[in-house]
């Protein structure tokens, strides 16, 4: 995948192996939580470094194993 700030739900079904459905729900949390915490949010996308964050529990994913 090539390296963009903001993923789309085609981007996490491809990523994760999930349905589309699945995806734009998983989207739509991240959002909320970063909304939460003050910060704008794109509906459909969502920031690639939050989603690693919370995906995977770190920005580089060549950590996890």
């Amino acid at each position: 995948m090539e390296n963009k700030r903001f993923i789309n739900v085609q981007d996490v079904v491809e990523e994760l192996g999930v349905s589309t459905s699945y995806a734009y729900k998983l989207i739509r949390e991240l959002n909320a939580e970063r909304a939460a915490d003050g910060f704008l949010t794109i509906k459909g996308r969502v920031s690639r470094q939050y989603f690693d964050e919370r995906i995977y529990g770190t920005t580089d994913k060549k950590e996890v194993v």
